[in-house]
This record gives C-alpha cells, sequence and structure tokens, in this order.
C-alpha cells in the first residue's frame, strides 16, 4: 500500500523469527558455565545488536551467575572519603579497599544505585534478558551498576605496595594485606549510593564486601538546566531543569523577571517492554526525578542575558550567562550541528554505553561558545544512548551543561530515543531499551505539535529548518509527511533564503550496514526535498562525517567549484539538489570508510570526532567539519544565491 507500516510488520516478523531462534539456539548453551563468552550467534549479529548493545563483559554483567567468594579475607574492608554532611553535586569520590590477601586482576568495584538495589542472583528464565545481548543462564545483578572499574586501575594494586600488616607475633609480621584506591567520577543523582567490591571478573563475579551507603547532600538541587527555543522569534526561550523536589520552582533573569516551572516526570509504568523486558522496564530503571520547565519571555533577539533557577527551600543554581538565538528573517546565524554524541566516563570506569569522541567534541564546543561564536545548537538524534538504563541522562545532562545552559540546544529524535517492538516505530528492534521516546520527549521538550510527533521547524536568522523524525512514519500518506510538505512549501524565500532539512537516518552514506541507508526512506522523501529546493540536508545514524556534490537519485545534478581561495562552492542560483552531510561523528565509535568504494556522488569522507560548524547570511552558508581533537577545519564547503527569491 506504499505505507511504512507495511515494512514495520516485515521488520517485525524478522525480529520475532530472530527471537525464536535464539531460543530454539538455546539449549545447546544453556549448559556453558556463567563464565563463558558470548554466544556466537549474539556476537555476530551486528543488525541485531551491534548498533544498540554495547556488547562487552560489563554490559551483561547483570547475566553473569553470582557465586560464592572462596577464602574470604577476615581483614577485608572498602571505604569512601565522604563527609558526614553527603556527596556534593559532582565529586571524583576515593574509594579505598584494604585488607586483601590475594589480590587478583579479576577485582573490581561496581557502583550502585540506590544503595538498596538488589546484587543478589536473579535466577530468571534464560531468554527473559536477551535484549542485554547475552545469553547465560542466570543473571547476576537484579538492579544494573552505574559504573564499574578494576582494582588494577591503581597501579599499586597488583604490586602490593600498600602493604599493611593484620598480625604481630614476638615481633614479626604474620598476616600482611594489601590494598588500593579508585577514583570514581560522581554527580548527583539524587537516590543513595553504595560500592561493591567483587571478585572473579565481569565473567564470574561474587561478591567479596559492600560499603556504607552514602547520600547526597542536597538530593533536592536543581541540576542540569539547559536552554532551547520555542519559537522564530528569539524573544522567547525555554529552560528545562532536573530536581528531587516536585515542587514549582522559579527561573530568574534580566532585570527582575521570573517564571514559575511546570512540573513533570515519568514513571516505570511508561516504559515498554514485551516479552522480552526491556531494561527501561527492568533492572535499568532509576528515578529520574522531576524535571522542571519554564519559559523565558520578554527577551531580545541575539542578546545576552543572565538567569539562575531553583527555589529557597530547595536552593538555587549559579547564575549563568547565555544567548538568545537571532530571529528569523534577519541576517547572521552561528551554529554548531552533529548527531550521535552520547556521553564518556571521566574517570577510566567502565559503564553499560561509552562513546569515547563525546568529551572532546563537549569541550571544543564549549570554547566556541566561550568566544562568543555560536548563536545555537543542533543535535540531530541519538541523544544520550541511554537505552533503557536511565540514570545515564543525568550523566548525559551533565556533561551538555557547559553548551546547552548557553545557548538554545535543539534536538532530533533518534532510534536510541524512540525505537521498540510494537510502540508505533517504523523500525522495530529494540534500540530505545524500553525508552520508547518518553525520557527524550521529557528531558528535551521541542516546539512539536503534540506528544510523539516529534517534528517541528523553526527559522534562525536568514535560515528555515525543518527536523523531522526518520523513527516515525514519514510514508506520502502519513501525517509527518504531509506536515514535511506544508512546511517546506510555506517557506518565504526572501525572508529565509535558505532552507536546511535536518533528521536521523541518512539517505547517503559510503559506510557499510544493513540499516545505515533505508531505501524506502529515500524513495518516499528524497523528491519532496527537490520539490521544496532543499539546499542542505544534514543526517546523522552512521559515525563519520560525509559530503556530498548536489544529489538525487544517486546522481550527481551539479558539482561545486574552486572559489579564489579553493572552497567548495555550491552555485544555487541555478538550483540542481540538495547538498547531504551526514554528521554522525559527536562521540560514537566512529565507522570507517570500506577501502575501494568510491560513489561518485561522495566528495568529503572523514573519520574523525567533531562536529559541523555553520554561517549564514542571505547571500551564502559556509560549512566548516571542525576535528574536536585538533579544533583544526578539515572540510569546508559554502552554498551561495546571487539574490533571494521565492
Amino acid at each position: 500500500m506504499g505505507s511504512s507500516s507495511t515494512y514495520s510488520v516485515v521488520l517485525n516478523l524478522s525480529f520475532l523469527v530472530f527471537i525464536f531462534f535464539l531460543g530454539s539456539s538455546f539449549a545447546s548453551f544453556s549448559s556453558s558455565s556463567s563464565s563463558s563468552s558470548l554466544h556466537p550467534l549474539v556476537f555476530n549479529s551486528k543488525v541485531q545488536h551491534l548498533n544498540y548493545t554495547a556488547i562487552s563483559e560489563f554490559r551483561v554483567v547483570n547475566r553473569r551467575f553470582l557465586a560464592e567468594c572462596p577464602h574470604l579475607s577476615p581483614y577485608l574492608q572498602i571505604s569512601i572519603n565522604s563527609t558526614t554532611s553527603g556527596l556534593g553535586d559532582e565529586e571524583f569520590l576515593s574509594v579505598n579497599v584494604s585488607g586483601v590477601l590475594n589480590p587478583s586482576k579479576d577485582d573490581w568495584v561496581a557502583m550502585i544505585s540506590p544503595s538498596h538495589s538488589d546484587v543478589s542472583s536473579c535466577p530468571l528464565n534464560e531468554i527473559l534478558y536477551a535484549q542485554t545481548g547475552d545469553l547465560s543462564k542466570l543473571p547476576l545483578l537484579c538492579h544494573y551498576p552505574v559504573k564499574a572499574a578494576y582494582m588494577s586501575n591503581d597501579p599499586d594494586y597488583l604490586s602490593c605496595k600498600k602493604k599493611e600488616c593484620k598480625k604481630y607475633r614476638n615481633g614479626q609480621c604474620l598476616v600482611s594485606t594489601c590494598g588500593g584506591a579508585l577514583s570514581f567520577h560522581v554527580i548527583n543523582i539524587r537516590t543513595d549510593i553504595e560500592f561493591v567490591l567483587f571478585s572473579g571478573g565481569f565473567e564470574a563475579p561474587c561478591i567479596l564486601k559492600r560499603s556504607s551507603p552514602v547520600r547526597f547532600a542536597t538530593p533536592n538541587k536543581p541540576l542540569y538546566g539547559h536552554l532551547s527555543s520555542i519559537d522564530s522569534t528569539g524573544t522567547s526561550i525555554r529552560l528545562t531543569w532536573v530536581s528531587g523536589d516536585q515542587k514549582p520552582q522559579q527561573v530568574q533573569y534580566g532585570a527582575g523577571k521570573k517564571q514559575t516551572s511546570q512540573v513533570t516526570t515519568f514513571t516505570q509504568d511508561d516504559m515498554q517492554s514485551s516479552a522480552l523486558p526491556s531494561p527501561a522496564k527492568d533492572f535499568g530503571w532509576h528515578d529520574p526525578g522531576f524535571i522542571h520547565t519554564a519559559v523565558m519571555t520578554g527577551l531580545k533577539p541575539l542578546s545576552s542575558f543572565s538567569y539562575r533557577y531553583g527555589s529557597d527551600s530547595v536552593g538555587w543554581s549559579n547564575e549563568i550567562q547565555f544567548r538568545t538565538p537571532p530571529a528569523g528573517g534577519s541576517d547572521e546565524l552561528k551554529f554548531l550541528a552533529f548527531g550521535d554524541m552520547g556521553k564518556a566516563p571521566r574517570d577510566g570506569s567502565t559503564e553499560h554505553y561509552i562513546q569515547p569522541g563525546s568529551l572532546s567534541v563537549i569541550q571544543a564546543m564549549a570554547d566556541e561558545i566561550n568566544s562568543g561564536h555560536v548563536d545555537s545548537i543542533f543535535h540531530i538524534g541519538d541523544i544520550s544512548y541511554a537505552t533503557g538504563f536511565l540514570v545515564e541522562w543525568d550523566f548525559f545532562l551533565h556533561q551538555i551543561s557547559p553548551v546547552a545552559s548557553r545557548v538554545s540546544y535543539m534536538t532530533a529524535i533518534g532510534n536510541h530515543e524512540r525505537d521498540y517492538i510494537d510502540t508505533g516505530s517504523v523500525y522495530i528492534t529494540p534500540d530505545s531499551g524500553g525508552e520508547s521516546g518518553v525520557p527524550y520527549e521529557t528531558y528535551f521538550p521541542m516546539p512539536t505539535p503534540a506528544k510523539d510527533k516529534p517534528w517541528y521547524s523553526i527559522e534562525q536568522a536568514s535560515v528555515h529548518i525543518t527536523v523531522i523524525s526518520t523513527e516515525h512514519d514519514w510514508s506520502q500518506n502519513s501525517e509527518q509527511y504531509q506536515w514535511m510538505r506544508r512546511d517546506m512549501a510555506s517557506v518565504d524565500r526572501s525572508k529565509t533564503p535558505w532552507l536546511i532539512f535536518m533528521g536521523h537516518r541518512p539517505m547517503y552514506t559510503s559506510a557499510e550496514g544493513l540499516l545505515s541507508v533505508d531505501p524506502k526512506f529515500v524513495f518516499e522523501v528524497e523528491p519532496l526535498l527537490l520539490q521544496s529546493k532543499v539546499d542542505l540536508v544534514l543526517f546523522g545514524h552512521v559515525h563519520n562525517y560525509e559530503r556530498t556534490c548536489s544529489v538525487y537519485k544517486s546522481q550527481c545534478k551539479g558539482l561545486p567549484v574552486k572559489d579564489k581561495n579553493g572552497i567548495d562552492t555550491y552555485d544555487h542560483s541555478n538550483y540542481s539538489a540538495p547538498v547531504h552531510a551526514v554528521i554522525g561523528m559527536a562521540g560514537f565509535t566512529l565507522d570507517k570508510f570500506p577501502t575501494g568504494v568510491n560513489n561518485p556522488w561522495s566528495l568529503s569522507r572523514i573519520s574523525q570526532f567533531g562536529y559541523l560548524r555553520g554561517y549564514a547570511t542571505k547571500k551564502e552558508m559556509k560549512l566548516e567539519f571542525v576535528n574536536a581533537d585538533t579544533r583544526k577545519v578539515e572540510d569546508r564547503f559554502r552554498i551561495t544565491k546571487a539574490s533571494a527569491s521565492k
């Protein structure tokens, strides 16, 4: 019938066949020991696992059998260097282990929250946790660790340089023990935490010792404020933040202005599941606290203001300087854009999903914002990669604070925020871990038409930006397609001569991968881009940078020419087709380009961490790919028009 629902049915059937195959294959595998490696079916299944599950020993630690540790040391202690008043909002916490008789490379420490979480074994049905990517017979922890680190991260641990004598006789030491210390980066996640010492590695763990629980000094503290635009005027901007308190709070800004917050949250009941319980519904759940949002009004476009948020009862944030975006129809816009960022630990620990490039990208963008050269940011899908492990949203919000609290941080939804079986997404892979868009839409309220309709447009200066969801129905009879058609047809090119189209999954990429490009998406939507004379198309999903010619149906309809500075320049005075750029290189492990593949429409290919820097006036757009590690521009191009036209 030409609808994406038919495509979903096919994918759904494929997924059910896959699960049936897992179940039928399980009998021969379940007799293997808990320390065995991942089942070859799972390990080799890139389609079902590699793109949404970080397959690692730690990632599947909750699927391991919890054994009794033999020969426990009576001297064993684990302690934390916290004050009696509780933990601060951000600390590098030292966890000290002492009294170890035989230090092992397999000794490790897990951070658990809340501290009453069940870390005993959960002997459930073997197939129940297939979404974790592991098929071991019994799970380990009923609740997932926030993070973990091997004791060998302390170089003095295995060599026993921190030796203590525990038993003397006649002045001679009869029993000596070893110790070590680990540093954990801890942020205020509201619930108390505990550290558990294990041995046996991630694959055959057993509990040695648990610390005393420790609480945060201010669990209700307002934190992680981030900004987003609500319209194209530049005179209002939304602030969203997190607190452990559900009572309304305030944002105070400008010269004595204030707004009271609207408060919402989500619960475990809002998370989705299937025949296979999802991480979000089960062992990955963490209480999100309460999400506050308030709109600052009466502002001036392209101007600097200060704000703080909170209340007298729970405390206030620091005063923060921010910049409003330019009003639609004005001339200059300076923006940054990227996809697939996620987050990474700052302490050398292991987490369930790590996006190694995210820290350098955030730091580079923060430096640009501090220099005053950024008006707004666009993050086009795969936001936090929490994928059902809800505490990771807090760590992501903390990571982006240096940029998202200073300028408008606009987002598009990706597969790792939305996709889940039988929830209305086009693709029925369990990529969101059961979140199904609920945390994303709560943390990042965009100017969308309604809940679970995450498409919108906004104008900033000379640019009209159309943001879509590649995860919702985009077929020609769908609500979203009709909205796209109307939105782009309504653009006044004398006011905003540039039209940028943003979404998550790309139409063109040279990278390999079965689900990198959906031919049906291209077939349905690409003609609309040409009809609407879209100038620039930005997608993520593939984790590298790639720029095309002016392309339509895989054919170059126009090639750029070098200007006097040697920069590729596309002349859209005589429009031929959109320029596409894949910009999914902001954090997730990079995708390499295959050797020997030279698509004629591909003009620039870079596999480095970074972001796209844009500068638009009514006469031209300048775009640059910035390497976040070196801060060097590795690709640049221009799109020009002789004059604005309708």
